[in-house]
């Protein structure tokens, strides 16, 4: 990747030769999720190799991050959401003056959005299945009477870079009547990806409303990025906290590592009002607020309290330090969309693996598809024409649970009559410490489940759907 003073150069001279409120009524805003495709002649081990490989070090990144009323009227925002068989959900979203969409992967483990910017946009390691580097849909500041660059002096600024950011801006000393500088340039790392640019206010725009001066990164430089991302973290410069959601939810479209074009609805709804009605038929589980954390940035990660894990009616021994963040805020459980598999760490997951094992006994190890595949443990099943695979429940705060359906953690390979958990760990590509969370619910396990953060009551919600 090149150096911060290059991609300041960079990005300041792209960006500077082309570029020169929102009503306060409450909507609902509707957006489309779908998945990314992998080539019919990539082998399946390898596509599952791959995710592996990403989702552990999408857990890496997220458990060693770089710090940084009652009723009223409430309206929905809605947007197509597709999935894709490189492992992530898009929605299109419009941003500028006359609007340009754009495709973003939906994230609810960060918090800056950013698309592609500029037509002299880099993206390296971008070649996934069904993505061609070259053609990845950028954003033109110069087309849009809208875009402006973030000026140090800007408090959005600060969202990024903390408090003391005039101090990097030597334009900006406090006796300067007109400081012109620019916000510095990000870089931001998402597990084995990353990202790099400056930082743009832009009109967002929806049928329903357009949001101004909306907070957005403009990245010139990127590494395994096919799309930008949309972020539904917790920090100031989420999506939520800027279009001050009451909620969001989602449905995640069931996928096998393709890209069908079936998409579902992603759904936004705004306001100031705090009624706490649940929506019907749903779960729910307080979100938890990590306040001791050892690194800031896990305070942007959507916590809840696993009690217990069950693998059949066997409750596994999980030792407690990983089901609750302690004094240092390492350990409890996240809900991230941009992790492809559910990652525990290996404390964790040896006794949850140990246990499907004890229960699928007679059934055989097929370690050679555990080496191909990044997954494990996995079992030959011919010879069988009934399978019994214990069910997998994750038991919440409060009492709730979630009996996942038996798709969303074993996948079968109806070729090598062969199944194997899919949930991942340090112990399957590597080794690392106990740091952050220590159990993050990825994409894979909430597929066909309809999925809420009620921002405003303070708690997550599910309910096994059919959502395509």
């Amino acid at each position: 990747m090149a150096s911060l003073p290059f991609i300041f150069f960079l990005s300041f001279f792209i960006i500077s030769t082309t570029l020169m409120s929102a009503g306060a009524a409450a909507a609902t805003i509707k957006l489309s999720l779908s998945p990314f495709p992998h080539p019919s002649s990539s082998h399946p081990y390898q596509i599952l190799n791959n995710l592996v490989t990403s989702s552990v070090a999408r857990a890496h990144h997220l458990k060693h991050p770089k710090a940084k009323a009652d009723n009223t009227t409430s309206s929905l925002l809605r947007a197509p959401l597709f999935s894709h068989s490189y492992g992530g959900y898009t929605i299109s979203l419009k941003f500028g003056t006359p609007p340009q969409t754009l495709p973003f992967v939906m994230d609810t483990g960060s918090s800056l959005s950013w698309f592609p910017c500029t037509s002299r946009y880099l993206c390296s390691q971008c070649a996934f299945p069904n993505v061609d580097p070259a053609k990845i849909p950028t954003f033109a500041p110069k087309l849009s009477s809208s875009s402006k660059l973030v000026g140090c002096r800007n408090p959005k600024c600060s969202w990024l870079f903390g408090p003391d950011v005039e101090s990097r801006c030597q334009d900006c000393e406090p006796t300067s009547e007109n400081c012109t500088q620019t916000c510095p340039p990000y870089i931001i790392q998402y597990g084995l990806g990353s990202t790099a640019g400056l930082l743009l206010v832009e009109n967002l725009a929806f049928p329903q409303k357009t949001f101004q001066d909306f907070l957005v990164g403009c990245s010139i430089l990127s590494n395994r990025q096919p799309a930008g991302i949309a972020g539904f973290g917790r920090s100031a410069e989420s999506i939520p906290s800027q279009l001050g959601l009451k909620k969001f939810s989602y449905c995640l479209v069931s996928r096998r590592f393709d890209d069908t074009g079936v998409s579902s609805n992603m759904l936004l709804e705004t306001g100031s009002g705090s009624g706490d009605a649940k929506t019907p038929g749903l779960s729910y589980t307080p979100f938890y607020r990590n306040q001791v954390a050892s690194n800031p940035v896990f305070k942007e990660f959507y916590y809840v309290t696993l009690r217990k894990i069950l693998v059949g009616d066997k409750h596994v021994k999980v030792p407690y330090s990983y089901l609750v963040p302690g004094s240092d805020g390492n350990g409890g459980t996240i809900v991230d969309s941009g992790s492809t598999f559910t990652f525990m760490e290996r404390p964790v997951f040896e006794v949850v693996s140990k246990e499907f094992e004890k229960q699928m006994g007679n059934y055989r190890r097929v370690r050679e598809i555990e080496n191909r595949s990044g997954l494990a443990p996995c079992f030959n099943t011919s010879g069988y024409t009934s399978i019994e695979i214990p069910e997998l429940s994750f038991q919440f705060k409060g009492g709730a649970k979630m009996a996942l359906p038996l798709v969303n953690y074993f996948s079968f390979d109806g070729d090598d009559k062969v199944v194997c958990l899919m949930i991942v760990s340090d112990n399957v590509v590597g080794q690392g410490s106990h740091s952050g969370p220590a159990i993050i619910l990825g994409s894979f396990q909430q597929q066909n489940y309809y999925i809420e953060f009620d921002i405003a009551n303070n708690r997550f919600g599910w309910a096994e759907r059919s959502c395509a």
